[in-house]
């Protein structure tokens, strides 16, 4: 999403030289003292970088990586130079997907106009765009925007074919699938036209729009000069219950309370919340499994507590992304059977704050008659099975949180407010990494829920000065956790320790860009004479925008996909230790030993944590 404060992807392999490594203690003076030969040294620079490593390159501070400036015209030329051989030899590569290529009478017969640095201020719906950076094969945000500067007149037909002509710079990077209601770019546009914002959104798709450009000076970069950032993640109030008495994780943050001697705290913390699960079995499953015969009620009760969320629920893997359009069913998760459909259609009023006026407890799905069901018990049993997990999952949107529970959940964002090292909300980065340490200015919850097709959702909003890859979908997880697994909120505090914590990254569907802050920039701006970049003027078409082709979007794949569902149901039944830290027991409880029975597979391997799972998705730092 946000790129990073500091990086080295940039870099190439030979300006960054690894230390060599220490020559060991059992070694003769002469060995030590004797020069090795360049052989050696590479060998012994290759094996002790590698080893403490892994072949990554060191991280670097801010500090360090402004003082090893990247020579951009040295590789431009290298780039330009192999282009350049790729062509003598008949290699050429095609042109980019956002690129189009004009002819030399083309370029000649077009007026040419100045160029002009502004800032395009922009928002966007990501659904359906892997992301917003430029990707020579991917369908990208910045890739529809280049095309529509080019077909508007804001681009010459001379510089269509690359966009470091225009020198094209976002202010955040966001993931696929997320939105931006509000975000930057700089470069430099022709825009004598009076015109020219109308010309270019008709060249846009309605997903996105641009709110208006303003005038620069030529060394604004929408990156280097924005002040902060704020995000908005929408998530279900249901996502906030504590995990179901019969799952993995669920069973065993109640036997780390009572081994902790906290088993009364635990009670406290959960009292909002107590009896739900036992008012879900009383009005939901003891009515499915009625219809059952006596011999297969038992059965099937130990076998849907068994399997409850294990593998048989909608939507994606703990860990991985999914793009918002695919029907796939995911590795992690992959349905055994077809749960009956949720409800897909949401009421022409969106937003219903009364919750007396809206239905909040819509009827569960019914058995269907014996007629209609296979009269062979273990079709019997599997169907009843479907219908206890449907209505398992309606009774959770049918939840409303009450008052109290949304206070803890803004007490504990609020442990997130000040400077912290944030090196467990991220990937490849340890505690001593100074790029890991974050400043957040605020993280707030809304405290009036919005109800949508009888789902009740929670607004967070974060302000922060920059944000790592998943870094605030970590943060929203690790709440998450903490509230449901009834822990004290100071374990928020826990992962800034140097402990590597496994902290799953929740669902990018509900995570959007609200606005980029740039008020230092508009001080200048204004003494120069020029427009300030400041969304306060767009809020109208912004809000009617937000509505249309974000929040609709995604509320309406909640409702078709269960991601939100999914995502929850599987980390309750990860039979693994590395989400205990969120225990009464803290850090100790990821050294927990779960047994056999607790979920090591056949040759005594717990599952992967996290981490270890799918990162290759697109990259959301700035």
């Amino acid at each position: 999403m946000d790129q990073p404060v500091s990086s080295v992807s940039h870099m190439a392999e030979s300006e960054i030289a690894p230390s060599a490594p220490k020559p060991l203690d059992n070694c003769s003076s002469e060995a030590r003292t004797a020069p090795p030969t360049d052989t050696a040294k590479e060998s012994d620079s290759r094996a002790g970088f590698a080893g403490r490593r892994g072949g990554k390159k060191r991280d670097m501070g801010r500090k360090e990586w402004s003082r090893n400036p990247v020579d951009k015209r040295a590789r431009n030329t290298q780039t330009q130079r192999s282009v350049k051989r790729l062509r003598i030899d008949g290699e050429e590569r095609g042109l980019p997907v956002y690129a189009t290529k004009y002819t030399e009478d083309e370029i000649a017969k077009q007026e040419r106009r100045p160029k002009r640095k502004v800032a395009v201020m922009i928002g966007y719906s990501g659904t359906g765009y892997k992301g917003m950076q430029l990707s020579n094969e991917e369908k990208t945000i910045e890739g529809d925007l280049f095309r529509a500067f080019v077909e508007a007149g804001a681009i010459s037909k001379a510089n269509a074919d690359d966009p470091k002509k225009s020198s094209l710079v976002r202010c955040a990077r966001t993931d696929k699938g997320v939105h931006a209601a509000g975000n930057v770019i700089s470069l430099k546009l022709i825009i004598e036209d009076d015109d020219v914002v109308s010309k270019i959104n008709e060249a846009l798709s309605p997903q996105i729009r641009v709110w208006g450009i303003e005038r620069t000076n030529s060394s604004f970069s929408a990156y280097q000069m924005c002040d902060s950032r704020v995000y908005e993640y929408l998530i279900p109030s249901y996502c906030f219950l504590p995990p179901h008495p019969k799952s993995f994780l669920g069973e065993q943050i109640l036997k780390i309370a009572e081994e902790e001697d906290d088993l009364e705290g635990y009670r406290q913390r959960q009292e909002d919340v107590a009896n739900f699960w036992k008012e879900i079995a009383e009005q939901h499953v003891k009515q499915a499994v009625e219809t059952l015969d006596n011999s297969l009620q038992d059965e099937v009760l130990n076998l849907f507590h068994s399997q409850y969320a294990a593998r048989h629920t909608l939507g994606q893997s703990v860990g991985t992304d999914r793009s918002l359009n695919s029907q796939a069913p995911s590795d992690e998760l992959t349905p055994k059977t077809k749960s009956l459909p949720l409800q897909t259609e949401i009421p022409e009023k969106r937003y219903n704050h009364d919750h007396s006026t809206s239905n909040p407890h819509p009827e569960p799905p019914t058995i269907e008659s014996s007629s209609q069901a296979s009269n062979d018990a273990n079709t019997r049993s599997e169907f009843v099975l479907r219908t206890l997990r449907a209505a398992i999952n309606v009774a959770k949107r049918t939840y409303r949180i009450p008052s109290s529970r949304i206070a803890k959940i803004r007490s504990t964002l609020s442990r997130y407010v000040g400077s912290h090292r944030f090196h467990n909300y991220t990937v490849d980065k340890t505690a001593r990494d100074p790029s890991a340490v974050r400043i957040i200015k605020s993280f707030t919850v809304d405290s009036d829920p919005i109800i949508i097709g009888g789902t009740e959702w929670l607004s967070l909003k974060v302000h922060g000065q920059s944000f790592m890859m998943h870094q605030i979908r970590k943060m929203v997880s690790a709440v998450a956790l903490v509230v449901r697994c009834g822990c004290h909120e100071g374990r928020i505090q826990d992962t800034y320790l140097p402990d590597k914590l496994s902290i799953p990254k929740a669902p990018s569907l509900g995570l959007l860009l609200e606005r980029p802050v740039f008020d230092k920039q508009n001080e200048k701006m204004t003494e120069y004479g020029r427009g300030s970049v400041d969304f306060e003027k767009y809020k109208v078409e912004m809000a009617e925008f937000k509505q249309r082709e974000i929040y609709d979007r995604i509320f309406q794949v909640e409702e078709r996909e269960g991601m939100f569902l999914a995502y929850f149901a599987g980390l309750d039944s990860t039979r693994s230790s590395s989400l205990f830290w969120a225990g009464s027991a803290g850090v100790r409880g990821i050294k927990r030993d779960i047994g056999n029975n607790g979920g090591d597979d056949p040759q005594g391997k717990e599952r992967p944590s996290y981490e270890e799972e799918d990162e290759h998705g697109a990259q959301e730092d700035n």
